[in-house]
């Protein structure tokens, strides 16, 4: 294997282990600052221990999170010195700007959330969570208008062979990276929702703190459904943006290969790459592609080089799966919004959310694979291809070395997270105050 693909490697699987931690930090954090706002608001002690609860499980997620997100901003110096030397003028900006605003702001006041227990009042202390929410899901944007700008680069001008910014605004406002932010951000708040559902089905059919886990389980139940709705809804509005800016991508995603007007959409469909076609293309749905993407015509994969297409099968599987994952989600959420006033009377309902809880960190990361893999070979759509971002003073076999150690060394702490998180979340809240 040689160095580009080492690299992609790396890189691959450090943001694929990290991106476990982000969501659950983003919706988690919302429901804590909920639930100790109900308690400032109405004195009730369950909405107290709730917040202590969740927020134990949320510090073990949030401390392994940073701890494997560090790795990441080093390895663009290491592994793409290429890439941070042509484009580091307009990456670097909202990577520096997270940094320096949304991560201090969200570390500070978790420290203060974390030590102020009967320091401070009651709404101060309810304040730093929801300064911490803010600024977790603050921190996401920023990072996501940096990713946005690689999938479809604007405010830019080249000049001595670099690609510099000459509209900051420009790049914040680019419509495929705030759309990006919103479809990650709700599905990271889906998320929580079918975290909390499923925790609290578990202590439910273990008839543990029954009337604790059913506020719970309603908190969750109605965060989650509303946020699922929410994925689908902005999902439709990105499938168009992708359709837009990035039609390699699209066309790659619906194994398109011929350019069609009025294109149908296939519910079932085999890729066959080496023959630049579907081996099968059955139960469509005529013009359905088209009106998704707002276009009539949908360029096929055969209107570009073979080089300039992104791996066609990885990329329609996994959106193929990420988007039926999320109608289930739906499904899932109703159904639970629709037992949430006595969930403990439906025992098969709770074993589906218990078992449930994978599935939205697999529906995540799918996402990341049709957002990454689609859009090869760019690292920079339409800019910088992958293979000319890697740096040049490194050799395959350190590259190898460095894999190695990170996948052992995140693949300890996958295991120390998991430990944690199901001790504490079998543990369940502290006992009532007598």
């Amino acid at each position: 294997m040689d160095t580009v693909l080492l690299s992609r490697l790396q890189f691959a699987i450090t943001a694929a282990f990290h991106f476990i931690f982000v969501p659950l930090t983003l919706g988690l954090s919302l429901l804590i600052a909920y639930m100790e706002t109900k308690y400032v608001k109405t004195g009730d002690k369950d909405y107290l221990r709730m917040a202590k609860f969740w927020g134990r499980l949320f510090i073990i997620n949030f401390v392994l999170g940073v701890v494997t997100g560090i790795t990441l901003e080093f390895q663009f110096g290491m592994n793409w010195a290429e890439y941070s030397r042509y484009v580091g003028d307009i990456f670097g900006s909202p990577l520096a700007i997270e940094a320096t605003v949304a991560f201090f702001l969200e570390s500070t006041f978790l420290g203060v959330w974390i030590f102020g227990w009967n320091r401070i009042s009651p709404k101060l202390h309810a304040l730093s969570i929801w300064l911490v929410a803010l600024a977790t899901n603050l921190s996401a944007l920023w990072i996501l208008i940096a990713n946005g700008w690689m999938q479809h680069p604007v405010g830019y001008v080249i000049n001595n062979a670099r690609a510099e910014m000459v509209d900051f605004w420009a790049v914040v406002t680019n419509p495929y990276g705030l759309l990006k932010f919103a479809h990650t951000v709700l599905s990271g708040w889906a998320l929580a929702g079918f975290f909390v559902l499923g925790v609290s089905s578990y202590h439910l059919l273990k008839k543990n703190e029954t009337e604790f886990f059913k506020k719970c389980f309603k908190i969750g139940a109605v965060f989650a459904l509303v946020s699922s709705i929410l994925v689908v809804g902005v999902g439709d509005f990105h499938a168009k943006e992708v359709a837009r800016t990035q039609p390699t991508k699209l066309a790659a995603m619906e194994a398109l290969w011929e350019t069609t007007k009025d294109a149908p959409m296939y519910l079932l469909i085999i890729p066959d790459p080496k023959n630049e076609r579907n081996s099968v293309e059955a139960i469509g749905i005529p013009s359905m592609l088209s009106i998704l993407a707002g276009k009539e015509e949908i360029k096929g994969l055969k209107e570009f080089p073979p080089s300039e297409r992104p791996p066609v099968t990885l990329t329609f599987v996994s959106f193929r799966i990420m988007v039926g994952l999320g109608f289930l989600f739906i499904l899932l959420g109703l159904w639970a919004v629709i037992k949430m006033k006595k969930p403990e009377t439906s025992p098969l309902m709770l074993r589906v959310l218990l078992w449930s809880i994978p599935l939205p960190y697999i529906a995540g990361q799918l996402g990341w694979i049709v957002a990454e893999v689609g859009r090869q070979p760019w690292i920079v759509y339409g800019l910088l291809k992958t293979a000319d971002a890697v740096s040049k003073a490194i050799e395959p076999s350190q590259v190898l070395a460095s894999l190695i150690g990170f996948t052992l060394f995140y693949g300890a702490l996958g295991i120390v997270d998991i430990y944690l998180l199901a001790k504490y979340a079998r543990k369940g809240p502290e006992p009532k105050e007598v």
